[in-house]
């Protein structure tokens, strides 16, 4: 059974006291009394110990607290990179969405992301399995254009870029999430193919261009790859906060 949310913002605080080097935590600093819900499952789970009212995050809590941790930063992430949101309007929807993550849903995300090492407040994410597979060596399934080498392509995730003109000059061109697109060149300026146009842009645009790659299907028959498999054409345009 899942836990309630406030369950979870239980073990986010806890973690977080860990991390700043404070082991217990009072219950009136988190607002709970001995007869919480909230409180009461974390300790049927084992999650939490209670001592002379300080809460101490338990061995058997350190995962799930980690989990919960990790999709709260990895939903900050979200917000504040793809759809351009800060402060408060970051905060807020990132706490909701935290607690909608499926397990498993968030290595989907953190690899969306390019398996970032912090949230938006600097605050390191616990690395999950996809991350470790990232480093070694498991294809990525997004990429900035500038890290893709010639022939290499997909369909556009989203635009990252800190300038809104920069962003304006690719939408001129047509370059926009779900738009097909593959490397031609990388020197002496990155060359690239979009629906049925070429255009050249430097490494800073380059790098602003974020590319859900293809992944080519196995025939049942052959270790040959088939022809390239179908993309849903979607993705986000966002300009981060400077």
């Amino acid at each position: 059974m899942e836990l309630h949310s406030r369950a979870e913002e239980i073990l986010e605080s806890l973690w977080k006291a860990e991390e700043e080097n404070r082991s217990e935590v009072s219950l009136g600093s988190l607002g709970l009394g001995l007869r919480d819900d909230a409180l009461q499952a974390l300790l049927e789970r084992g999650f939490i110990t209670v001592e002379q009212g300080e809460v101490r995050l338990a061995p058997a809590g350190v995962e799930e607290a980690r989990s919960t941790v990790r999709r709260h930063r990895l939903a900050e992430r979200l917000m504040h990179d793809v759809l351009d949101l800060s402060g408060a309007q970051m905060d807020e929807p990132a706490c909701r969405f935290e607690h909608l993550l499926a397990r498993g849903i968030e290595e989907r995300i953190c690899s969306l992301l390019g398996h970032p090492k912090s949230c938006p407040h600097g605050r390191p994410i616990p690395p999950g399995a996809c991350c470790l597979r990232a480093e070694s060596g498991e294809p990525r399934l997004v990429s900035a254009l500038s890290g893709l080498e010639p022939g290499q392509g997909g369909h556009i995730a989203y635009l990252h870029l800190a300038e809104a003109q920069k962003l304006q000059k690719l939408a001129a061109m047509g370059v926009l999430p779900g738009c097909p697109i593959r490397l031609v060149q990388r020197y002496p300026s990155f060359i690239f193919q979009a629906g049925f146009s070429q255009f050249a842009v430097d490494a800073e645009l380059a790098s602003g261009i974020y590319v859900r790659l293809e992944e080519p299907e196995q025939s049942p028959a052959s270790s040959e790859p088939s022809r390239p498999g179908r993309f849903r054409r979607r993705g986000w345009l966002s300009r981060p906060t400077p």
